[in-house]
């Protein structure tokens, strides 16, 4: 870079900073500001002879003040001009304004753009150099449809000096990545790889990051620098600190080039060719050696560089996943930093172990580090930290260590902080039922959380429990009496009501037996948690109670006693004075058998994937579920018998054959594996999955030979011929449930019931547009007799 002439000081530049600076309030300040524009603007416009060095003078100010926030209106025609000096300070001043202040959509980038393109084709470094970082810092569309082709030739041209072909590679850098459709590579692919075998290590540095963005987007194209990243990494690792004088920092040679070259080879496969392949491995070996030796120096820069570089060759193990002696040797290391002073290498350290925990080859090894992170959970006090030794005791949970893990969650989770207990709370109870060989002991682990943390127990949580018990016959009676004992607390939260009014009106009668909970105990017990719940609680109590009078007959006139009471018949609520208005006829003028009938134990649940990991799977981090995690779980047998995560609403499962269900049910998410539909706004209650069972869409509506069902909506698509239209009716005749019609607007499900020669059938339609439908309308044609058997119900 040119030396800078004793008479290039700008002395009037100086004053005017000092002028500023001693100003004593903003408005003395503004005032100075305003007076210096004002000469500035007279020079500009009066004196046409200005000469170079007031050009440079002015435009500084003017940069000046505008970094101080003030706006700038004027100048930029003259800092343009300033691009055609043959001085080094004029021509910086001027592309730095430029670069400041300058708009990529402003009227002068053509002006700018011919500047750049002369001084590209100057061959003066300096200017080069200057025409590139002006190109890299506005980075626009324009400028990159300009030069994205001479800037490739630039770089691999070798007349190039090295300065300016590290200019020139960061910015083609900065242009892929603004336009990244006008940057083609094309013929200049291989010399661009091939700069990582230049003799100067800052173009390798420079080159590397701009190979590295290309190969994220197109790696089959530029997969020969495999090889020559692995020879370079080779070279650097092998060399003394003193081979590399210039690039070696704190006795460790280029650490940031060794990063670099590491992530690189992140972008792709082990390397097929089995040399490369061995001097890779070699390279890692020694990685992990030196990171064992004592350290060359105390400083900690010293210690940083080499970590980084460990850390990222331990990344690179982990991504290729096929050596298990690298795996097993990055697990050792990094357990070593579990106990380290510095808080910044354990929380590294954690996160690294809990992908290493997903190997089957080091899986064992992080399992040996068990009680330091169990420790690092309890006495860290950074929170961050404690989350990660959270999210790999999760990671390393298997059978043999469940119930320990599962045990030391629960007993932090008392007093974990409140960002990480949401999560805590659905990765234990992910871990209880995935291990559960014992069910009686998830079952205890479950209403144990909802003890300790029931305010972070989301409904899937208790959802899944209740699935879960259902379908498990052997352990509905040890279900029904602890959450009897649970519910016999003084303060009980209202998810261990749900849980217990649940499972005591489905099981009670599997405890009854015992004075302790005879059928008024247990109903006592419930109704005596009614006042202190929420309505949607208050609903599931009420459905609890009908199914006593089922199973408990002798509690009949107690209950109705209750239901008849003012403040449940004529409750301000509209779904409770429903419930208790309905359940009161049922119980007064229903037989035995029909009671029995309409209150049966609920049947159980269809399996699918629970809703608990499903959720998890959407908050990001080390700790988030993968499906190979549940396919894992699947293959060892862990999963439980639970199912289908329909809402477990009781109300809906006594009142289902008594009154017709609402049609506001969330059937636009019937596939995924969530289980909660949108309340509808009139309603306390929890929806019923009703489609618990769907099965795949049916393209097009399906209409029969008969006219039985034709759609409400028009789709796009043709209809589908005759026997398709059949087969989509065909497969309800195995199934009562599923989607009949779906389109981009429209979602008709169909789910129906039958009782000896009685049916009933219920069309869901399901808005699938962000849009109200105006003026919606169904019609239902029956052939000839079937008219006079068929009662239509239009739902709104």
């Amino acid at each position: 870079m040119p030396a800078v002439s004793k008479g290039d000081g700008m002395r009037g530049l100086a004053v005017f900073i000092s002028d500023i600076r001693n100003c004593k309030s903003k408005e003395a300040e503004i005032k100075r500001i305003n007076k210096e524009l004002a000469n500035i603007r007279s020079k500009f416009k009066g004196d046409k002879a200005l000469d170079g060095y007031s050009k440079k003078k002015y435009v500084c100010k003017l940069l000046f003040i505008f970094l101080l926030g003030h706006d700038i209106d004027f100048g930029h025609m003259e800092a343009v001009n300033l691009l055609s000096s043959n001085k080094y300070t004029e021509k910086q001043i001027g592309y730095l304004f430029i670069s400041v202040l300058v708009n990529s959509n402003s009227e002068l980038i053509r002006l700018i753009n011919n500047a750049i393109k002369n001084d590209l084709s100057s061959r003066n470094p300096t200017f080069m150099c200057l025409a590139l970082h002006c190109i890299a810092n506005v980075g626009s569309r324009e400028m990159a449809e300009a030069f994205a082709s001479e800037i490739p030739r630039i770089l691999v041209a070798g007349d190039t000096m090295d300065s300016v072909k590290q200019s020139a590679a960061l910015c083609l850098l900065r242009l892929y990545k603004t336009s990244p459709d006008l940057v083609l590579m094309g013929e200049w692919t291989s010399r661009v790889v091939h700069l990582l075998n230049d003799q100067h290590m800052g173009v390798v540095t420079a080159a590397i990051s701009l190979i590295t963005c290309l190969s994220q987007k197109n790696p089959d194209e530029f997969k020969t620098c495999v090889s020559l990243a692995v020879s370079r990494l080779s070279r650097i690792v092998s060399s003394a600190s003193t081979d590399l004088q210039d690039y070696t920092y704190y006795f460790v040679p280029a650490p940031w080039l060794s990063c670099k070259l590491l992530r690189l080879l992140q972008c792709y496969p082990p390397p097929e060719d089995g040399a490369v392949k061995g001097r890779l491995v070699e390279c890692l070996e020694t990685i992990l050696n030196k990171a064992q030796e004592p350290p060359k120096s105390k400083k900690v820069q010293h210690s940083n560089a080499k970590n980084a570089i460990l850390f990222e060759a331990i990344s690179l193990i982990i991504h290729y996943d096929s050596e298990p002696n690298l795996l097993v040797r990055a697990c050792n290391q990094l357990g070593q930093f579990l106990q380290h002073r510095e808080t910044n290498l354990r929380y590294l350290a954690l996160e690294s172990m809990c992908t290493l925990a997903s190997s089957e080859f080091s899986h064992e090894a992080v399992k040996t580090h068990i009680e330091t992170v169990i420790n690092a959970l309890k006495t860290e006090r950074d929170v961050s930290v404690r989350q990660r030794a959270a999210d790999l005791l999760y990671a390393m949970c298997d059978r043999s260590n469940a119930k320990q893990i599962v045990a030391e969650m629960l007993s932090y989770l008392e007093t974990a902080d409140y960002s990480i207990r949401e999560e805590m709370v659905l990765k234990v109870a992910i871990l209880a039922e995935k291990y559960a060989v014992d069910y009686s002991w998830y079952v205890d682990t479950i209403l144990n959380l909802i003890r300790i943390a029931g305010d972070y127990v989301s409904e899937e949580v208790w959802y899944r429990v209740i699935q879960i018990v259902i379908n498990r016959d052997d352990v509905q009676g040890y279900a029904a009496k602890t959450v009897f004992e649970a519910l016999q607390a003084p303060a009980c939260h209202e998810n261990m009501v749900k849980v217990g009014g649940y499972i005591l009106g489905e099981f009670g009668n599997l405890i009854a037996g015992d004075p302790r909970s005879s059928p008024l105990v247990q109903f006592n017990l419930l109704h005596s948690k009614f006042h202190l719940c929420s309505v949607p609680t208050r609903a599931l109590l009420l459905s609890a109670y009908i199914k006593f009078i089922n199973l408990f007959p002798e509690t009949k006139v107690t209950i109705q006693e209750v239901l008849r009471c003012d403040s449940q018949i004529r409750n301000s609520d509209v779904e409770l004075q429903q419930r208790a208005v309905e359940y009161l006829k049922l119980s007064s003028i229903a037989s035995t058998d029909v009671l029995a009938t309409v209150l049966e134990e609920m049947p159980p649940f269809p399996e699918r994937e629970s809703s608990i990991l499903a959720k998890l799977k959407k908050k990001k981090g080390p700790g988030a579920v993968s499906v190979t995690d549940l396919e894992d779980s699947k293959r060892e047998g862990g999963e439980v018998n639970g199912g289908s995560d329909r809402t477990p609403d009781m109300a809906a499962m006594a009142a289902s054959n008594a009154s017709t269900p609402s049609p506001s049910a969330d059937l636009l998410g019937i596939r995924s594996a969530a289980p909660i539909g949108a309340a509808p706004a009139s309603s306390g209650s929890l929806l019923v999955d009703v489609f618990s069972e769907a099965g795949p869409a049916a393209p097009a509506s399906a209409v029969n030979d008969d006219g039985f069902l034709s759609s409400a909506s028009q789709s796009e698509d043709p209809a589908p011929p005759l026997s398709e239209a059949d087969e989509l009716l065909n497969k309800f005749v195995c199934k009562n449930n599923g989607v009949l019609f779906e389109n981009q607007l429209l979602q008709i499900g169909i789910k129906s019931e039958y009782r000896q020669n009685l049916g009933r059938m219920y069309l869901f339609y399901g808005n699938k547009t962000s849009v109200q439908f105006a003026s919606f309308t169904t019609t239902v044609t029956c052939p000839g007799e079937l008219q006079s058997h068929i009662f239509y119900v239009g739902t709104a």
